[in-house]
């Protein structure tokens, strides 16, 4: 576990929770009406089922409600046919992805990860002095499970970290694909899977690893409410594992989360499923008509499987950021070596009607 030095040289690296949620931030001045798809936020608010319980549940901020945690961890485990010793809560994903970056790397146990991904947990390795390896991606822009497998087999065991469907890339890793790797995994290795947009993804081939924690296998589950959810600032993520390796990550999560959050997430999932369906059926609807005007128009782009879209622009992403900031709209960072694509959030129809207005005036000059 990092110590107090350790944490102050992680806030001078720009490794903080903060610092990886600035990511997401814009290089400089955004116009009053700016539209945000640069953060794969859901574009609307938590369900009103929550708001009204958090609305409730502020008047009782002055205790610190421990007792309920209990309750709350077998609630959210339930939902999956889980014991709560099999879920791990904490901070939204990112501080459960630290927590497996603790437990199960180290200077001698690596860090495996196709690249480029979402950079939180190989950057934190990196910087606790942990070896990562990188893998490139397929000619799809998908994930070569077998590449994985074989790295861990030579590195004796570590980490395999597999962010599905992928950010930035909004690519799934397919069920057989995950099935072959949870087969095939070499000894001393872990297959971490950060499901943080699962529920967008539509491709028949798209499946939860969640099954394998079932079957007890070294297969460890990230979730968040931050996304389909809309409770990014909420900050709720979870980890679904065997209790030893729930138990092997545990020191590394630093506290419990807001009471308030807690019963947010409860109220969510009385929704049931119907609330997610919803969602990403929304979403898959604004989706599929962007991808539709993209093709009209002759961009080429990363057929999608999440609430975000990587798209050519034949121009580098950090000046098309900085470009179509000025004209209002925000848009993700860059994500080498991806340099002349674009990630562009999927937001309301209105927002990505303005998108789309701004990218065509700026491709066509």
């Amino acid at each position: 576990m990092f110590t107090r030095r350790g944490f102050a040289a992680m806030i001078a690296a720009g490794l903080t929770e903060a610092a990886f949620a600035q990511r997401a931030a814009v290089p400089g001045a955004a116009p009053a009406d700016t539209v945000w798809l640069n953060g794969n936020e859901f574009p609307e608010g938590p369900p009103q089922a929550s708001i009204e319980v958090m609305a409730r549940a502020i008047t009782e901020s002055n205790r610190y409600h421990y007792q309920e945690f209990p309750a709350f961890y077998a609630s959210l485990a339930a939902s999956h046919g889980l014991k709560a010793e099999q879920v791990l809560v904490g901070a939204g994903s990112s501080e459960i992805l630290h927590a497996a970056v603790d437990a199960f790397t180290s200077p001698t146990v690596p860090f495996i990860t196709p690249w480029p991904t979402y950079e939180a947990a190989p950057e934190l390795a990196a910087f606790a002095g942990h070896r990562v390896i990188k893998t490139s991606l397929n000619a799809a822009h998908a994930f070569d499970v077998h590449r994985l497998a074989a790295e861990a087999e030579k590195a004796g065991g570590g980490l395999i970290y597999l962010c599905n469907p992928n950010n930035p890339t909004s690519t799934i890793t397919t069920h057989d694909d995950i099935a072959w790797l949870v087969a095939n995994l070499p000894k001393n290795t872990y297959l971490l899977v950060d499901e943080a947009y699962l529920h967008y993804a539509n491709s028949p081939q798209a499946a939860s690893a969640m099954p394998y924690v079932k079957e007890g296998k070294n297969v460890i589950v990230s979730r968040t409410f931050s996304k389909i959810y809309a409770m990014a600032g909420l900050r709720v993520g979870y980890a679904a594992a065997r209790p030893d390796l729930i138990d092997r990550m545990a020191p590394y999560r630093n506290n419990v989360i807001s009471f308030v959050s807690a019963r947010a997430v409860l109220a969510a999932l009385d929704l049931g499923p119907k609330l997610i369906e919803e969602r990403s059926a929304k979403i898959g609807r604004t989706r599929a008509e962007l991808c539709s005007w993209l093709t009209t128009k002759g961009f080429r782009f990363i057929p999608p499987q999440a609430n975000f879209v990587m798209i050519e622009t034949a121009r580098e992403a950090r000046e098309m950021q900085a470009s179509m900031l000025a004209k209002g709209v925000a848009i993700g960072r860059p994500f080498p070596p991806l340099n002349t694509m674009i990630r562009v959030s999927i937001g309301t129809d209105a927002e990505m009607a303005k998108f789309r207005h701004v990218l065509s005036e700026l491709t066509s000059a």
